[in-house]
C-alpha cells in the first residue's frame, strides 16, 4: 500500500499495571490509545486525542488509576471496544498508510500482543518510528532517555498530563518534530 508521508502518526497507550506481578487471570490490556498527527512540513501537530479502552482481560488497579488518572469507573462510562479503537485508528488516522511512530517498543508489541491474542486486525502498516531510539541516536547519547528527559534535553516543558496517552502523544510529537527539523 503507497505510503503517505504528509503526516506521522503519533501514539502513546496506557495498559492496565499493577504494582508488582500481574494478578492471576489478568493480562496488561491497553486503556487508552493517545493520538495526534505531525505534519511532516510544517510540525503542525493536529488531531490530538485520547481514545479510551475498555479492557477485556483486566481491571484498572489503584496503581495505575495514580499512574495515568484512568479510573475503572472511566473506562465502564467512557471506554469503547480494543476493536472498535483499532477501526477508528484505521479510518480516520488512516493507520494502515501512515508511517506512525511512538516513544520506544512498547507500543508496538503491546498493539501486536493484545491484536493477536483477540483475534483483532493489526490497525498499522509497516512503517514504525521508533523516536526513543532516534533520539539518542540523534543526540549521540550513551543511553536512551524516558520521555521527560528528551524533552529537558530540549528545553521543551512536558505539557499536560505524564502517562496520559493524550498528551504524551502531543508531547512526543514535539520531540520528534524536532528530530526531523533540518
Amino acid at each position: 500500500m503507497a505510503q503517505k508521508l504528509d503526516k506521522i502518526l503519533v501514539v502513546d497507550i496506557e495498559a492496565t499495571c499493577w504494582n508488582g506481578p500481574i494478578p492471576e487471570g489478568m493480562t496488561n490490556d491497553i486503556i487508552e490509545i493517545g493520538i495526534c498527527l505531525l505534519d511532516t512540513v510544517n510540525g503542525e501537530i493536529t488531531d490530538n486525542r485520547g481514545i479510551i479502552v475498555k479492557p477485556e482481560r483486566s481491571t484498572v488497579s489503584p496503581f495505575c488509576t495514580e499512574l495515568t488518572t484512568i479510573t475503572q469507573e472511566m473506562v465502564d462510562q467512557e471506554g469503547i471496544s480494543f476493536s472498535e479503537a483499532c477501526k477508528i485508528l484505521r479510518k480516520e488516522y488512516l493507520s494502515q498508510s501512515r508511517a506512525w511512530a511512538s516513544f520506544g517498543a512498547y507500543d508496538l508489541k503491546q498493539f501486536q500482543r493484545q491484536c493477536t491474542a483477540l483475534n483483532i486486525g493489526y490497525p498499522f502498516g509497516p512503517s514504525h518510528i521508533n523516536v526513543k531510539t532516534l533520539f539518542a541516536l540523534k543526540h549521540q547519547l550513551q543511553h536512551e532517555q524516558g520521555m521527560a528527559g528528551a524533552l529537558s534535553i530540549l528545553n521543551i516543558p512536558l505539557e499536560g498530563t505524564h502517562h496520559r496517552g493524550v498528551d504524551d502523544a502531543k508531547n512526543i510529537a514535539k520531540i520528534l518534530n524536532s528530530i526531523l527539523k533540518k
